[in-house]
């Protein structure tokens, strides 16, 4: 059977990295990208990254991009339903597998391949079980460049959003935190490597905080620190 691979692209730095094994080391032609988009917001979910920068960086990578568009707060239902449907149109244009950026969640791998396992489709992560360290490292030497558009604020505070993931940066992490952020530490916004035509020009905006529930603990909440971007 003729391969057919989309990428489950998030915008941030582990995707780029995972993108570029897949493309320039394993030699899989990839023919699309796929992003889960907050629709109350225009943005990337998680990230906050504004739609807008989405498109600018998939112009930049040359590969058309399928939406999983979600409401504000979905339910793992609604998410579980939106994200089928999507992947439903996705094997009726013929793809039977994609890539992911993850490293060493083995939760939300069996999770990933649970939901695609019935549609056929093979999953492949190019990062999987490789030392946090080397894969910053990495990404810092291959000339990728992001900007830190997240953190979780129990962890990271505000001076941590808005800057430049360089060794400074990952050498001012406290200890509990994983330099690649795998934990859901921090996200990132890769502007500029060698998956790209050119550098994404953007401008730095304001700082936010938001909270949203705990989802293990009722009737407490987490927060996180975002820095907006504008296209440049």
């Amino acid at each position: 059977m003729l391969q057919k691979t989309y990428f489950n692209w998030s915008s941030g730095k582990d995707s780029a990295l995972a993108f570029y094994y897949m493309k320039e080391k394993m030699g899989i032609d990839i023919s699309a990208l796929l992003t889960s988009v907050n629709t109350t917001f225009d943005r990337v979910s998680m990230h906050g990254l504004r739609k807008e920068l989405l498109y600018k960086q998939v112009e930049e990578i040359g590969l058309p991009l399928k939406l999983i568009e979600l409401p504000e707060n979905p339910s793992m239902e609604e998410y579980d339903m939106l994200l089928k449907g999507v992947v439903k149109e996705l094997v009726n244009s013929g793809y039977n597998h994609c890539g992911f950026g993850d490293i060493f969640l083995e939760d939300l791998r069996k999770y990933r391949e649970e939901q695609l396992k019935p549609f056929g489709i093979e999953c492949t992560f190019p990062l999987w079980k490789k030392d946090t360290s080397e894969i910053i490292h990495e990404f810092i030497d291959l000339g990728f460049k992001a900007i830190v558009i997240c953190t979780k604020a129990e962890l990271l505070d505000e001076s941590f959003v808005g800057r430049e993931l360089d060794m400074d940066f990952i050498n001012d992490l406290p200890e509990n935190v994983d330099p690649c952020g795998e934990n859901g530490e921090f996200h990132t916004f890769c502007y500029d490597g060698p998956i790209f035509f050119k550098p994404i020009e953007f401008e730095i905006g304001e700082k936010t905080y938001r909270s949203y529930p705990n989802p293990s603990e009722p009737g407490k909440e987490f927060g996180f620190w975002f820095c907006d971007l504008e296209l440049g």
